[in-house]
């Protein structure tokens, strides 16, 4: 299949994205583009939401009717991944003062964390798929980049690059909720948390809910630490330490190699050396006390998150026979 052949398959919206749909053969004034419109409707958004956008509002700012702009965006759901992929925009360049994958990394997480604070309306659009736009491809290609030179698979790139921006979406959608909480009553961040702290403090009790009411008590809902950049620096931690476990299995198994080659030269006479090597190369594997450990870890945190989902059980059951019991000394009384 040619390339021409597969860019007539692509999706009207990431044709457009990609500026390859056939350029409209008759329309209003020529004043009018698909930059204009996705422009048009970013602006709505910005100032009502993304509920607020529709086809025949946009014509509407822009004096126009809604048939108008469909000969340039062919449905709503083709303007919304416009919207994303114009409000989005490319990541940022690297910074020639950031050195490593992890300090890369972080610069692309705090620019997404960005994007998300200015335009929360990002947040409501539906993940309908893998990023095949320009821009959304654009920052994929960028944490892949940075972690080009770790050792890592493919596989674990993308999940590392994933690592990010979740925390980045996760991140503003916290966020978005607390600021639309504030719009909505008046209240400013810090009278926001202090009212959470009022409610936790009504129904969060010590017998029921211990270590969450020692959290409150401590404070953990009013203080200005970001419980999100600490999130992903341990989870960088996690991939670090992962990474120096690949670099010590591939030095250990490359200077396995290089002392086992004069070792069986004597042996390569026989026709036998490469079955030998190959059954002793999986003999360290098996021994390799790396691999043996990160096997016990795996089953142990196994274990350990099927207790913990015991003991969650219990806990309920727990807190339900002290609500009973609660109840029937109250009749009692």
């Amino acid at each position: 299949m040619s390339s021409d052949d597969t860019i007539e398959q692509l999706p009207s919206g990431i044709a457009l994205a990609w500026g390859v749909a056939a350029t409209p053969q008759r329309g209003p004034k020529r004043e009018m583009s698909v930059e204009k419109i996705v422009d048009a409707a970013i602006e709505i958004a910005d100032s009502d939401g993304i509920q607020a956008v529709s086809m025949s509002a946009v014509a509407k700012r822009l004096g126009y009717t809604p048939m108008s702009l469909y000969r340039y965006v062919s449905s709503k759901d083709d303007l919304l991944l416009l919207m994303q992929e114009e409000a989005t925009g490319l990541p940022p360049e690297a910074d020639g003062e950031v050195v490593g994958w992890r300090a890369r990394l972080s610069e692309l997480y705090q620019a997404q964390s960005l994007i998300y604070a200015r335009q929360p309306w990002l947040l409501s659009m539906p993940i309908t798929g893998s990023p095949i736009t320009p821009n959304s491809s654009a920052w994929l290609e960028a944490g892949l980049e940075a972690l080009s030179d770790t050792g890592l698979s493919e596989e674990e790139r993308i999940a590392v690059s994933l690592l990010v921006t979740g925390a980045a979406r996760w991140k503003g959608l916290i966020a978005a909720g607390y600021e639309e909480q504030s719009r909505t009553t008046g209240l400013d961040a810090a009278e926001v948390a202090s009212r959470e702290q009022r409610l936790f403090d009504a129904v969060i009790t010590e017998d029921g809910y211990p270590f969450l009411r020692r959290a409150i008590d401590a404070g953990v809902f009013t203080s200005d630490s970001d419980p999100f950049d600490f999130g992903l620096e341990r989870g960088f931690d996690g991939v670090e330490a992962f990474i120096d476990g690949v670099e010590r299995r591939r030095s250990g198994t490359e200077s396995g190699t290089a002392d086992g080659s004069g070792a069986t030269s004597s042996a390569d006479s026989s026709g036998d050396a490469a079955g030998e090597a190959a059954d002793g190369q999986a003999a360290i594997a098996d021994d390799d006390p790396d691999v043996i450990a990160d096997k016990k870890l795996r089953e142990a945190q196994k274990a350990v998150r099927q207790a913990q989902k015991v003991l969650a059980e219990a806990r309920k059951r727990e807190r339900q026979v002290r609500r009973e019991a609660k109840e029937r000394v109250a009749k009692r009384r």
